[in-house]
């Protein structure tokens, strides 16, 4: 473990915390390559936001074990000492993550803690080591001989990792340096490659060797079901335009249906990832769309756009507050249209987890009764799973229509 904490400290540029200035080596006096690094502090995670956050927690959670451990206050310059030199301000999450277990579990027997105070060094802040009489055994929580004892540290994983926000979590899978930037393959991302490999297999099997067949399968009436759908949206949708002007936004739209349809519906699998439950995607979605929308606004009619914040008829000296509601409201739709499918996705698969877990519980209380009860809750939850795959689909096609909808206001200045 020593040699790995040298090795991970080694590839990551340090600050130290007790000094506040840039260095060229970690707590422990390990040289490192400053450029291309990754400094990540406990005290600090702004230096680095598009780290995973569960490197500063792993951080401070070793920084607090090792102010326990040492009888002394997180902020003592030997306890802010130790802890750096013990993680060497990694951004490993692994390698943290075994720190502070072994930090947990031996206490002051653990390589860790014997790796941060060095040399056989007395140990700061008197008191006895972790199971001594007296000592305060804080691997288990609990003061010597008492049976009452709470982990707290422990306690707070637990409640953490039983949170129903848990699977939103963007976690990278590749973690990538391109100079002084940050990239990362994360969960996210893997999801959005599958979508769009799931879409563009299902065309090519419908479409390949030319076309469809005479007889459809499953899969072309699928295509054929979705084309259609959508293609009647746009028509019903979108007036004051001939056929084939109006058909010219039907694979924008055709396209984005598809994809958040799919999005939400792979969001159902279990274990997987719902990728429109992430406020940023859907948002960028929506304000992208809706720029494009105010752009075919302006292509069509110019200046004449604007026309369409001030109704027509309306008393010139309620014209200047009607204008500025009407840009608000017009500005908002974008906002509105993120926010709405977001919510709706979050919103439904939190409730399923938080239930799901409930029924989890209940079913492993080794109580008869419990047993029997927790009948109620499991039907619930079966509701609700066919609820959400029903608001799965429901979302797309809201979102789709508001898009027809706010295009035909653009285009005939409704």
């Amino acid at each position: 473990m020593l040699e790995g904490a040298k090795l991970i400290g080694a590839g990551a540029a340090v600050r130290t915390m007790t000094e506040g200035s840039s260095n060229t080596s970690n707590a422990n006096g390990v040289p490192i390559p400053i450029p291309g690094s990754t400094g990540i502090y406990e005290d600090h995670p702004g230096l680095h936001p598009a780290v995973d956050e569960r490197v500063v927690e792993y951080q401070a959670g070793i920084r607090e074990q090792m102010s326990e451990l040492m009888r002394m206050d997180g902020e003592h310059p030997e306890v802010v000492a130790a802890a750096e030199r013990v993680h060497g301000e990694s951004d490993n999450i692994a390698f943290l993550q075994g720190l502070l277990e072994d930090l947990r579990a031996h206490g002051r027997e653990s390589e860790a803690f014997k790796y941060g105070v060095p040399n056989d060094a007395p140990l700061p802040g008197g008191g006895n080591p972790a199971g001594s009489s007296g000592g305060v055994d804080l691997a288990n929580g609990n003061e010597a001989g008492s049976s009452a004892g709470v982990d707290l540290a422990n306690v707070d994983d637990a409640a953490a990792a039983e949170s129903p926000l848990d699977q939103f979590g963007i976690h990278p899978i590749l973690d990538l340096n391109i100079g002084e930037y940050y990239v990362s393959f994360t969960n996210l991302s893997l999801f959005m490659l599958l979508t769009l490999g799931l879409v563009l297999l299902l065309v090519f099997v419908v479409t390949k060797k030319g076309g469809g067949k005479l007889v459809p399968n499953a899969f072309q009436s699928l295509v054929e079901l979705i084309y259609d759908f959508v293609l009647n949206l746009v028509n019903e949708q979108i007036g004051g335009l001939s056929g084939n002007v109006k058909h010219k936004f039907f694979p924008c739209i055709l396209v984005t249906f598809t994809f958040l349809l799919f999005c939400n519906l792979q969001g159902m699998i279990p274990f997987s990832f719902t990728v429109t439950s992430h406020f940023l995607i859907t948002l960028a979605l929506s304000f992208s769309i809706f720029i494009g929308i105010t752009i075919v606004g302006f292509q069509r009619h110019g200046l004449h756009f604007f026309s369409f914040l001030l109704p027509a008829g309306v008393p010139l000296p309620l014209a200047p507050f009607l204008v500025l509601l009407e840009l608000i409201s017009y500005c908002f739709r974008a906002l509105s249209l993120g926010i709405r499918l977001f919510a709706n996705m979050m919103a439904g698969h939190s409730l399923v987890k938080i239930l799901s877990g409930f029924a989890w519980t209940m079913l492993f209380l080794n109580n008869i009764f419990y047993f029997l009860g927790d009948l109620g809750p499991l039907f619930i939850v079966l509701a609700l799973t066919g609820l959400e795959l029903g608001v799965a689909i429901l979302q797309a096609y809201v979102f789709t229509i508001l898009i027809c909808i706010y295009l035909n206001d653009a285009i005939n200045l409704h």
